[in-house]
Parts: structure tokens; C-alpha cells; sequence
């Protein structure tokens, strides 16, 4: 079951990261890889800082949104050209 959540979170973080950054989604299949690489991201990024939000639902998906808007600001100052 903790695969699904996995799954959810990525997809709902990818989704948001995507209107938060250019205004629409991705596709299903892009939000949940960005959502899931953002989790990495975040979650590499908060104990770096030494941030904890917990293992809630709510610190997951805060924690995977905020990987996730940093991987596609990131991917941005690369595809300016």
C-alpha cells in the first residue's frame, strides 16, 4: 500500500509543480516521475537544512512539491537558451 501513496503523492506533487511553474500539468505519467524524483530532491534538500515535517501525508507531499518545483526550475535554466 505504501507504493500507492508513493504513487498518489508523486502524481498530486508533479501536478501542482507543473501549474505552479507553467501553468498546467504534465500528463499523468510526467507528474508522477517529477513528483517522485521531487520527493528525492526534497527529502535530500530538508535534512540538508535539518527541516523534518514528519512522515504524514500532508509532510510528504509538502516535501515532494517543494523537490519538485526545485527540479523544474533547475531543468528551466538549462532549457533557456
Amino acid at each position: 500500500m505504501s507504493w500507492l501513496w508513493f504513487i498518489i503523492i508523486g502524481a498530486v506533487a508533479g501536478w501542482l509543480a507543473g501549474n505552479i511553474m507553467r501553468g498546467g500539468g504534465f500528463g499523468l505519467l510526467v507528474n508522477i516521475i517529477v513528483g517522485i524524483i521531487g520527493a528525492l530532491i526534497g527529502g535530500w534538500v530538508f535534512r540538508l537544512l535539518s527541516i523534518d515535517l514528519g512522515t504524514t501525508l500532508i509532510g510528504s507531499l509538502i516535501t515532494a512539491l517543494v523537490g519538485a518545483i526545485l527540479l523544474l526550475w533547475i531543468i528551466s535554466l538549462f532549457k533557456r537558451t
